[in-house]
């Protein structure tokens, strides 16, 4: 029963006894009378550690262009509690807890702290099973929607982070960035819209989104990048 959630996982086990251990919480080892039962707790330790060894990883290869502050924040919104349940409650974790009658009686199987301890348990796990290159692909996989909607601009706090930093730069230079509207298409109902960001008059870039300020946002990113040439 247990082996089926190495499936969502993308991985099988040649040592089941750490899948095993990797799911059961400390209340189930209290009130369990089965002989000598490990709880998840060592391995979450584990996990934790190589889950921020692999975020770093690859925050730093698919965002070449960010810098260290908003690549840790990146970092930081990918191994959060809630981002690890979200990923967690996909993969079904709960489904296959080994819990206590408390923490059955309690909802555990739902709680978000359980379910994010429990999938860096697992992560904790593979990594002893199979080493840190089948650690780096696991979570490559139960982490990719959560590395697809950074690049695509839907978590607000590192979207606006472009717009952010051009501004820190322009202040530097002595100047401030300057948004205009050049033009709109399309119906009402699916308008896009097209922004220039200026520095002391000068066109630096463009963007184009679905609202003014994704476009903003991209003239930003894009003039970010121009900063840089500007300096090298």
């Amino acid at each position: 029963m247990y082996q089926d959630i190495q499936v969502p996982l993308g991985y099988i086990f040649r040592n089941a006894t750490l899948l095993l251990q990797a799911l059961t919480h400390r209340s189930f080892v209290s009130s369990s009378s089965e002989g000598s039962i490990s709880h998840n707790e060592r391995l979450e330790f584990l996990g934790d550690a190589v889950l921020g060894l692999v975020i770093s990883e690859s925050v730093a290869e698919k965002f070449p262009l960010s810098s260290e502050g908003e690549l840790s924040k990146i970092r930081a919104g990918l191994i959060s509690r809630p981002a690890l349940a979200q990923a967690a409650q996909r993969m079904h974790v709960g489904k296959w807890l080994r819990l206590g009658r408390g923490e059955e009686g309690t909802q555990g199987r739902e709680k978000p702290s359980l379910l994010s301890n429990a999938l860096e348990a697992l992560i904790g796990a593979v990594y002893l099973d199979g080493g840190l290159e089948a650690a780096r692909l696991v979570i490559r996989r139960i982490l990719g929607p959560e590395f697809d909607k950074i690049q695509k601009g839907k978590v607000p706090s590192i979207r606006s982070d472009f717009k952010t930093r051009l501004q820190e730069w322009a202040h530097q230079q002595g100047t401030n960035p300057m948004y205009r509207l050049v033009g709109e298409s399309g119906p009402d109902h699916q308008k896009i819209f097209l922004v220039e960001v200026l520095m002391n008059g000068e066109v630096w870039g463009f963007g184009e989104g679905k609202t003014k300020k994704d476009a903003e946002q991209q003239a930003a990113q894009q003039a970010l990048r121009r900063s840089r040439s500007s300096v090298e």
